[in-house]
């Protein structure tokens, strides 16, 4: 995919958030760290590649890294699959650890805490 793709969606993606974190706002080009910044305690990381399932594992441990050690941190990969661009973000997908999907919803009175 190309980089002017990735950088457009990454925009797209800062602009989508801005409905719930106004100071959302793309990190940019070749920066190091999350792809969106201004949302405190979220890292996340925008994908466009058309090789999509060969590389979450790689995308999911590149976010992660992001945090710097704040395993407490929701690490997320926002993928944006062929075909769906800054029109239809409602069609992006987000992707985030089990292990910390399963911490939200338990935050969000989703099942039971295990360490009561």
């Amino acid at each position: 995919m190309s980089h002017d793709r990735g950088l457009r969606l990454q925009n797209a993606l800062a602009a989508y958030l801005r409905q719930w974190w106004p100071s959302a706002e793309s990190a940019g080009s070749g920066r190091p760290g999350s792809d969106v910044l201004g949302t405190p305690g979220l890292v996340w990381e925008n994908k466009t590649s058309g090789s999509g399932n060969r590389n979450i594992g790689k995308w999911l441990d590149q976010a992660k890294g992001h945090a710097r050690g704040n395993r407490s941190v929701p690490h997320v990969v926002v993928y944006w699959p062929p075909g769906v661009g800054e029109r239809r973000p409602e069609l992006a997908v987000a992707m985030l650890a089990l292990p910390e999907l399963v911490a939200l919803l338990v935050a969000a009175g989703y099942g039971k805490d295990t360490e009561s």
